[in-house]
């Protein structure tokens, strides 16, 4: 199977055995798509639209966008907001689900957990929202960044163990994933190449600040900081040559605008609830903080 291939594919490390273990144990939540692979896949099914809900070539591109571009799920307004009505109606006028796109990293954990569980459902919630206003609904596709584990010193068995089980469960929710390093083949094989980029120093002043909790990998932590900027120089472009349709979503805030594609729309969106940023690999286990009452 190409890079390519892969890329739309979705990855399916953990064996049948294992994912539907994992189905089990999770069970899916409300989403548009309910299928192992996404709107790609053969197999794909989706749930019946709520009534009312407007089908593929009848829509309203600025309803679309407000189901989801509220303050239950955005942290801050969207980055390149202008672009959101093109990918909509580039959406809708091929009659498939919006996509959203998102990174999703390894943190000191090796198995998953409830804030990733409670993520996933997170992101679920966003989905049916979208659904309830546009019949095809939305997909999320989850690029684990394997390259940025490797840069920070996570094993390769525990690096796998992690993404494996959180590919399961995304899968039982309708949501498909990738890997960083085959979007970045990808964008290798069809030319899509970065030029050098110096971080300013308020960027790097920050990927070093993190790179001192989580870099585990060789040399200091500045260098680290550094490689870790040229790789999503290359990064970023490789994501938007690979889903030039799709939305970026992010848990982080817009400082490290940068870091994320320039020719996408960017949805800065909370991680597990309203008022959560944390991101979900680097949070305990029993790290799941309870609505105020």
């Amino acid at each position: 199977m190409s890079t390519l291939e892969k890329s739309f594919a979705g990855y399916t490390m953990p064996g049948e055995a294992e994912a539907k273990e994992v189905r089990s144990e999770y069970p899916r939540g409300n989403v548009a798509l309910q299928s192992r692979g996404g709107p790609d896949h053969p197999a794909g099914t989706q749930k019946k639209p709520r009534k009312g809900a407007a089908p593929a070539g009848k829509f309203n591109p600025e309803l679309i966008i407000k189901s989801f571009n509220t303050w239950a799920f955005k942290r801050e307004q969207p980055g390149n907001p202008e672009r959101l009505v093109p990918v909509v109606e580039a959406a809708a006028q091929a009659g498939r689900p919006l996509e959203f796109v998102l990174y999703w990293g390894k943190g000191p954990r090796a198995a998953i957990a409830a804030p990733d569980l409670a993520c996933l459902d997170y992101l679920g919630q966003l989905a049916e929202r979208v659904r309830q206003v546009y019949a095809p609904g939305a997909i999320f596709r989850l690029i684990f960044t394997d390259t940025h584990a490797s840069l920070n010193g996570h094993p390769a068995e525990a690096m796998n163990a992690y993404f494996g089980a959180i590919d399961a469960a995304a899968q039982a929710r309708g949501f498909a994933s990738t890997r960083l390093s085959d979007v970045v083949a990808f964008a290798s094989e069809t030319g899509a190449t970065a030029t050098e980029e110096e971080p300013s120093g308020e960027i790097l002043a920050s990927l070093i600040a993190c790179a001192a909790k989580w870099y585990r990998g060789e040399g200091s932590t500045e260098q680290g900081a550094l490689d870790y900027h040229r790789m999503n120089m290359v990064e970023k472009r490789a994501v938007a040559a690979a889903f030039p349709e799709a939305i970026f979503v992010t848990f982080n805030g817009s400082e490290f605008r940068d870091l994320f594609p320039a020719t996408m729309p960017i949805f800065y969106m909370y991680s597990l609830r309203r008022g959560v940023g944390v991101k979900p690999w680097f949070m305990t286990a029993q790290a799941v903080e309870q609505p105020a009452v």
